[in-house]
């Protein structure tokens, strides 16, 4: 599946929903609408990347600090056990993964704007081992699967959002996201291997995915533990004391070895002005295409259809209010983002379709977005089975964050 097929079928089917809503409802606003939204996400597309740019020259900077000063390669050597399994590809000791295990773990702490650079960086030290440029290669589209199934240990964005919404207890949604993230993971990882014939009963990756089950496990135990008031604060420090010694680290190691590291800093800033620059245009193409499926309303009448549906097979739909979140998270984050406090404000940011739609926004990432801008920066087109493994990470994650709801909530 290639991006272009998925960018114009946006188009058709928002077109196509327009003109139903223009005929049958006589909603003569809906084309203004339309066009309306191609220039706000034009404009958004831009403000994201230009806000992309300052972050990713200053990751950038200390990624390649942290490459001369061999701590990359250290990086590489210690994840190379637990990689080889899901990157078969990749060569021993690559600085690719030093690269994915920093962009892995900054995710898992939640900590986005430091993700994304660090995931460019790995996209193109993967791009330089690809054959066929315009082609997804598989370790590429296992990097994908994985930033897509969204695993977060720390979500702190969300637990902000219910915070300053007066939610009793903001972190009580904690621990239902850690497990339908762990859900969202665990499918993208048996999806992709399977695709790829990778032996899920290898040693290695029996002891890898054991080991993440074990590691979230203890996590659980833990957080359940304490004091609900001080889970927010001790996930909160825990992550950035943690960045903060990497950046140190990265000082350190630069010092170490003798090298100018303001020279070496400014180097891989300039790499990040290159890389912001070039993923404006993709940027803007798939988010004027989720733009204008919202606008045309196609989003609403397909959450108004799976509702008619549950009801019609006598399932229980109080989790209609929450699917909105759901099925924007996918396309657009801050769309899903927006959705999440509608609901919270709608419902009651304590209500169960309050908790659940914040139990979404962090059990999975934004697929196309991720998509459009991790292979938009290296040029690549033919995305291959990438969207499928990511859609099925995200269903999974759903399906996960519903089912945990119902536990907790």
């Amino acid at each position: 599946m290639t991006l272009s097929y998925i960018w114009i079928g946006f188009f058709l089917v928002a077109f196509a929903a327009a003109a139903v809503r223009a005929l049958a409802f006589g909603d003569v606003e809906v084309f203004a609408r339309l066009m309306g939204s191609t220039f706000d996400s034009a404009k958004t597309a831009f403000e994201i990347s230009l806000g992309l740019t300052g972050v990713l020259s200053l990751w950038l900077g200390f990624m390649k600090i942290g490459e001369r000063g061999g701590v990359i390669g250290l990086l590489s050597r210690l994840s190379a056990p637990a990689f080889r399994q899901l990157f078969p590809d990749l060569p021993k000791r690559h600085p690719a993964s030093g690269a994915i295990f920093m962009n892995l773990s900054a995710n898992m702490l939640g900590l986005d704007n430091a993700a994304t650079p660090l995931g460019l960086k790995a996209m193109q030290e993967m791009q330089a081992l690809n054959p066929q440029k315009e082609r997804a290669s598989n370790p590429m589209i296992m990097f994908l699967a994985l930033n897509t199934s969204g695993l977060t240990l720390v979500p702190i964005s969300v637990m902000v959002y219910r915070a300053q919404l007066g939610a009793a207890n903001p972190t009580d949604v904690f621990l239902p996201i850690l497990i339908a993230t762990y859900c969202s993971t665990l499918a993208a990882i048996v999806a992709v291997c399977l695709y790829q014939k990778i032996n899920l009963l290898h040693r290695s990756l029996l002891l890898l995915l054991g080991g993440l089950t074990a590691f979230v496990a203890l996590l659980v135990f833990f957080f359940s533990a304490l004091p609900k008031d001080t889970v927010g604060l001790y996930s909160s420090f825990g992550a950035n004391l943690l960045l903060l010694l990497i950046i140190m680290g990265f000082f350190v190691a630069g010092m170490r070895k003798r090298i100018n590291v303001y020279d070496a800093f400014i180097e891989g800033a300039k790499e990040g002005f290159r890389t912001a620059v070039t993923i404006i245009p993709y940027l803007v193409a798939m988010l004027v295409a989720i733009g204008m499926l919202r606008a045309s309303g196609a989003m609403d009448a397909l959450v108004g259809g799976l509702v008619s549906g549950l009801e019609w097979a006598g399932l229980r739909a109080d989790f209609a209010g929450a699917l909105p979140t759901a099925l924007m998270k996918p396309l657009s984050g801050s769309g899903a983002r927006g959705l999440m406090v509608d609901a919270m404000q709608a419902y009651g940011v304590d209500s169960f379709v309050g908790r659940l739609a914040a139990t979404m926004q962090g059990a999975t990432d934004t697929t196309f977005y991720i998509l459009a801008v991790y292979f938009g920066s290296v040029g690549v087109k033919h995305t291959r089975y990438a969207v499928t493994c990511g859609l099925i990470a995200d269903a999974v994650g759903i399906v996960a964050a519903i089912a945990v709801a119902y536990v907790f909530f």
